[in-house]
């Protein structure tokens, strides 16, 4: 399930989701396949209401839970640089 935050700053409202989420019928393997190789680390694509582009990130398993809203914008504001 994508993770909604809103960034006032910008007036853009984000739905970040790990990448390749959905790919298997049964949802088997979705964590395998988001895995960048060789880490404990996640692709999140953050997708923007409108004005900006899409963004890649690549973060720590837990990322939906364990992030504050400040941090996902901080790591999304890093990656549009």
């Amino acid at each position: 399930m994508p993770r909604e935050i809103e960034d006032s700053e910008e007036g853009v409202r984000w739905s970040c989701a790990q990448a390749y989420a959905g790919l298997t019928e049964s949802g088997a393997g979705d964590d395998d396949a988001a895995r960048v190789e060789g880490t404990e680390r996640f692709r999140v694509v953050c997708t923007p209401s409108g004005g900006s582009r899409s963004v890649e990130l690549e973060l720590a398993g837990g990322w939906d839970e364990s992030l504050s809203d400040e941090e996902l914008l901080r790591e999304i504001r890093s990656r549009q640089s």
